[in-house]
């Protein structure tokens, strides 16, 4: 086009709709800005919580690093028009050594620095990520990195923590017992979940391998478990357990609630099982509640 140098950047800019800054009126320095969220008014109401979510943040999960998921936020009185937002960030980072460790010790750690941050009565946090873990072929031996998601949630009100949860969820195989019953052979088998999450009793001791506890009170119930790596030897060993072994999502769910409510350092619990079902285009599922 003529009359245009075009390989020159800011005649580019200004061909496709760019222009010069203004001269601006407000201030640029910090000390001379209006601080709006610290407004002191009636703002009608109290906020419960307020803060950021959806936060993909590197963690560490025991052995191997992860990503995590976050949700952080504190409560609002009612004179304050808002919180600061940046100040969140801030207090995980005080935790962040190439990669915040997703433990209860760590989430307590950052709740204590962002109550003090952001100066309000209450902060709570919830962190989800995947888990890896060794997991060995149960013939063979042979080892390889399995996975599962798992979740922490934490609340603090004054100086006490009122809430502490920990989460999972799991992959299973299960195997129809109606089917193997009514047929003359085989039976239909699907690849099933198991979600749970438990509420912590703050009075007693949590153990350090509880990952490992939970997880195998969801996969032990099953008609067998799933493993990164099978040879020949394996999967024949897999699919008769599965076949001796047949649960419908009812028998499953109770069986992993048993082991959970035997656990002492757990007050209560959710469970869900769902089987993405090999016969049919819906899903089974079942849920349960437990308060000790």
């Amino acid at each position: 086009m003529v009359g245009i140098d075009f390989s020159n950047r800011e005649a580019r800019y200004r061909h496709f709709g760019s222009v010069e800054p203004i001269k601006g009126t407000k201030p640029k320095n910090k000390e001379d800005m209006v601080d709006l969220q610290n407004t002191k008014k009636d703002f009608l109401f109290s906020v419960d919580s307020v803060g950021i979510n959806n936060l993909k943040y590197p963690v560490v999960i025991g052995d191997y690093q992860s990503v995590g998921t976050f949700e952080l936020a504190t409560s609002l009185e009612r004179d304050e028009k808002g919180i600061n937002m940046s100040r969140i960030l801030e207090s995980l980072e005080t935790e962040n050594n190439k990669g915040v460790s997703l433990d209860f010790e760590t989430i307590e750690k950052v709740l204590s620095v962002l109550q003090k941050n952001m100066k309000q009565k209450s902060a709570e946090l919830t962190a989800t990520g995947t888990w890896f873990f060794s997991k060995y072929s149960p013939g063979t031996n042979l080892h390889a990195v399995a996975n599962a998601d798992v979740k922490y949630h934490a609340e603090y009100d004054g100086e006490t923590l009122t809430k502490k949860q920990f989460g999972m969820t799991g992959m299973i195989t299960t195997l129809c017992p109606c089917s193997k019953e009514i047929s003359e052979y085989s039976a239909h088998n699907q690849r099933g979940y198991i979600k749970v999450l438990l509420d912590i009793d703050n009075t007693k001791e949590l153990p350090e391998d509880y990952k490992e506890i939970v997880y195998n009170a969801l996969e032990i119930n099953a008609s067998s478990q799933l493993y990164p790596i099978l040879k020949r030897t394996d999967e024949k060993m897999v699919t008769e357990r599965a076949y001796e072994n047949p649960r419908f999502v009812e028998d499953l769910i109770r069986l992993v609630a048993y082991d959970l409510a035997d656990l002492d350092w757990v007050k209560g619990f959710e469970v869900e099982c769902r089987n993405e079902e090999s016969i049919h285009q819906h899903d089974a599922f079942s849920r349960l509640k437990y308060t000790k």
